[in-house]
């Protein structure tokens, strides 16, 4: 699933990207409200995060134009503190406010629950628990390292999309990760093993995707 962070502060944009990469979610970000706006035109979100103070355009018109075109979650950051700010943003829109300085894990929780999306997400006869941080393949629990987990997870929330062995590094290992880029392979094999060979498809020199069709 895409979320968008909105927010001129670059330690916030980084800071906050890391905490939803590491959840397996797609990340776009941006530093203003008009390239928050360009974003949301041209690619489908599920989630937009956005600051109230940005330049160009504040996140407020940005909020209010998105709920306009979309079903779009909203959820504005703010360092402002009075109550008439709150009823504001809640006014604009926005699904959710929260106050700055945040903890991102809160943010996090937060966002999931706005998406409903801490519960289970299937990948045809796979259910994976976030709850409780397990996958199941025909209610029979599969015994997947935590690398294994992640993989999967990120796998599942961007169905259909080519992920390169640099992404899944990022997101799964993490940006300080100066391993081999091959262990991506190897861990993928093992994961192929557990799950089914059949769903997550190699593309030869680009990547990797997880392919379902939907019924």
């Amino acid at each position: 699933m895409a979320v968008l962070i909105a927010d001129d502060e670059p330690q916030m944009v980084k800071i906050l990207s890391t905490y939803f990469k590491k959840e397996g979610f797609n990340v776009l970000t941006a530093n203003d409200g008009q390239e928050a706006l360009d974003i949301f035109e041209s690619t489908k979100i599920e989630l937009a995060i956005l600051d109230w103070m940005m330049p160009k355009i504040d996140g407020i018109e940005v909020c209010k134009y998105i709920k306009d075109n979309s079903q779009t979650k909203v959820l504005i950051l703010t360092a402002k503190g009075q109550t008439e700010d709150e009823i504001k943003a809640l006014h604009s829109g926005a699904d959710d406010y929260i106050k700055k300085p945040f903890d991102p894990q809160i943010l996090l929780l937060r966002a999931k629950k706005l998406m409903n999306n801490s519960e289970e997400i299937k990948v045809r006869d796979i259910r994976i628990m976030e709850h409780e941080k397990k996958a199941y393949k025909h209610e029979e629990l599969l015994q997947l390292t935590k690398i294994e987990y992640d993989l999967l997870l990120f796998f599942s929330r961007n169905k259909g999309v080519i992920l390169s062995r640099d992404r899944l590094v990022d997101s799964v290992w993490g940006m300080d990760y100066d391993g081999d880029l091959r262990t991506v392979d190897t861990h993928i094999r093992r994961l192929r093993t557990k799950i089914g060979t059949d769903i997550i498809k190699t593309y030869r020199g680009v990547g990797y995707c997880l392919e379902v069709k939907e019924d």
